[in-house]
């Protein structure tokens, strides 16, 4: 058996936390909360009568699921590659789904991803250049001696 590939995992991890902040999103529109509205009701100008946190979280949800699967513009592209900017964009979006009601478990979904991605970088993991392949080893031909 091989080694768990971390990045692929939390890969997985943050297209479902993506696709779980879209349909929070659109459930949003139709029923806006903040999360907080039981501490404070500062908050309740984010979501209603302007809409801007659902957008927001609209917004961020597509944006990452397009980064993740990946889209055929991003795919190979240095961005794609970066697992660093994964680890500063990722908070960001957590943040945004954990204002609203509906997009508290996709802010969880993408600290454990946050977590992975951080252990594979630690690791020293690369995200390869096309999609779902996995890192080529170098070829050890033996001794030239």
């Amino acid at each position: 058996m091989g080694r768990l590939i971390k990045n692929h995992w939390a890969r997985l991890i943050a297209i479902t936390a993506a696709a779980y902040q879209i349909a929070a999103a659109l459930e949003a529109f139709f029923w806006p909360k903040i999360f907080f509205d039981f501490l404070t009701k500062t908050l309740d100008g984010a979501v209603k009568p302007v809409p801007a946190l659902q957008i927001i979280n609209l917004i961020l949800g597509i944006g990452i699921l397009a980064w993740e699967w990946p889209l055929g513009l991003i795919a190979g592209s240095a961005i794609h590659r970066s697992i660093e900017a994964r680890l500063a964009t990722f908070p960001l979006a957590s943040l945004a789904a954990v204002l609203i009601y509906q997009g508290t478990n996709p802010a969880i979904y993408y600290l454990v991803a946050m977590i992975v991605y951080f252990v594979a970088y630690s690791e020293g993991e690369i995200v390869c250049a096309k999609p779902w392949t996995l890192p080529q080893r170098g070829r050890s031909g033996g001794s030239k001696a």
